[in-house]
């Protein structure tokens, strides 16, 4: 599969569609993409550069009861950032913890508020 180009979307399990907003809109700061389908369940879907993130109010059926401390060795979804340091204040400011990449790339990993990763990883301003 060699023609593959990008990621198109991230599903995301979550008990409470708004709390999640209140996560990825308020504090991450995307935007969220109008054109959502009406379907059978509450959700919202996110824009992130070309692709989205969709939000899926629905029963979590395959979670572990002990997740992993640092997010890098959970399933995770991954954005870009242009200021990693703008995104620890705000993680800070909201209380939510952190674990930077083992890596030694300048990234961190933190839970949203249903235990789903996000990794935001810094980049340069033009390579979004």
């Amino acid at each position: 599969m060699r023609n593959i180009v990008s990621i198109n979307h991230v599903s995301l399990l979550v008990a409470d569609t708004a709390r999640a907003l209140d996560f990825y809109q308020g504090l991450l700061g995307l935007e969220i993409y109008a054109s959502r389908p009406e379907l059978d369940f509450p959700g919202a879907w996110l824009t992130v550069g070309a692709g989205q993130i969709h939000l899926l109010e629905l029963p979590a059926t395959n979670r572990q009861a002990a997740l992993p401390e640092h997010g890098g060795r959970d399933q995770h979804v991954a954005m870009n950032v242009t200021d990693l340091d703008a995104v620890v204040a705000a993680l800070a400011a909201a209380g939510i913890g952190y674990t930077l990449s083992r890596s030694g790339r300048r990234a961190l990993f933190c839970r949203d508020p249903d235990g789903n990763v996000v990794e935001l990883v810094e980049v340069p301003a033009d390579a979004g």
